[in-house]
C-alpha cells in the first residue's frame, strides 16, 4: 500500500524524494553537485520540466542552492536552531549576553546593517504600545548574517519618550542589548509574546536575505512587556525559513 501511495506521487516529487534520501544518506555531502537536468532526464526518462521541478523542490526546502552556469549543489549551511524560550530568559540578557548566544554556539554572527531613527508610530504599532496617533517611536532596523549567510531582518519599535537619551537610540546598544538597557531604564521585560506566520517573500526580502526561488519566509512578531502589562517593544522579524529550526522547550 505504501508503494502504491508513492507511485501516485507526481514524477518530479518521486525524483526529489530519491535525491533527498541520497543527501540524507550522505551520498551527496555539503558542496557536492547534484545530477543536472540532462542527467535526471536520462536516468528517469522524464521531460526537462519534470527534472527542473524536482531540483526546484530541493531548493525550496533549503537543501540545495543553484549556482549560475555551474549546476545545483548541496547547501553547505547548517540551519540555525532558534531556542525560542531560553534565548529570552533574563539569565541570558541580564548577564550581558546577546540573546543570540543561546542559538549560535561558536558560529559567527554579524549584524551587517543597522539603522536607527525616530518616526511616527504606524497604526498597528501604536495600538500595541498603547500610544496616541502621531506619537514617536524609536525604530531599529537590522540585518543578521550567520556564517556569511543573511538569515534575519528585524525591525524593533520602542516608545521614543521611554528610551530617549539611552543607548537604545544608538547603533550599538551595549552588553545585553535592548532588554538590558530597558532594565536600566526601569522597564525590565518580564513577559514576551511571539506570533508566527509564513508567506512568500517580497522582492526586497528575496534580495536582502539572498533567498533561492520558491523559499518562503517566516514572520515572527515579538512583543516585550514590563510590569503591569506595559508593552515596551514590538519586534517584527522576517526569517529565511530554510535557515531556521524553531525550537520551543517547556514543562507541561
Amino acid at each position: 500500500m505504501a508503494n502504491q501511495g508513492k507511485d501516485r506521487q507526481p514524477k518530479y516529487q518521486q525524483i526529489a524524494g530519491a535525491l533527498r534520501a541520497a543527501i540524507q544518506a550522505g551520498e551527496y555531502g555539503p558542496g557536492d553537485r547534484l545530477p543536472g537536468e540532462n542527467d535526471l532526464m536520462a536516468t528517469y526518462e522524464v521531460a526537462r520540466m519534470t527534472a527542473r521541478q524536482a531540483l526546484g523542490v530541493l531548493q525550496s526546502e533549503g537543501l540545495t542552492e543553484s549556482r549560475k552556469g555551474a549546476g545545483v549543489f548541496v547547501r553547505d549551511f547548517k540551519p540555525l536552531r532558534r531556542q525560542g524560550i531560553k534565548r529570552l530568559s533574563e539569565e541570558q540578557w541580564g548577564n550581558g549576553q546577546s540573546i543570540w548566544a543561546a542559538d549560535i554556539g561558536d558560529r559567527t554572527l554579524e549584524v551587517d546593517q543597522v539603522s536607527v531613527c525616530e518616526e511616527s508610530a504606524p497604526e498597528r504599532i501604536a495600538r500595541v504600545l498603547d500610544l496616541a496617533p502621531g506619537d514617536a517611536v524609536c525604530v531599529r532596523n537590522r540585518r543578521f548574517v550567520l556564517d556569511g549567510k543573511p538569515v534575519l531582518l528585524a525591525t524593533s519599535y520602542l516608545p521614543a519618550e521611554l528610551v530617549a537619551g539611552s543607548a537604545i537610540t544608538q547603533k550599538d546598544t551595549g552588553p545585553g542589548g535592548i532588554y538590558a538597557r530597558l532594565d536600566e531604564l526601569g522597564w525590565k521585560p518580564v513577559h514576551f509574546r511571539e506570533e508566527i506566520r509564513s508567506r512568500m517573500p517580497s522582492q526586497d526580502e528575496v534580495s536582502s536575505l539572498q533567498l533561492t526561488s520558491g523559499t518562503p519566509v517566516i514572520l515572527l512578531c515579538r512583543t516585550a512587556f514590563a510590569d503591569e502589562g506595559r508593552a515596551v517593544e514590538v519586534n517584527e522579524m522576517t526569517l529565511d525559513s530554510a535557515s531556521y529550526v524553531l525550537d520551543y522547550s517547556f514543562d507541561a
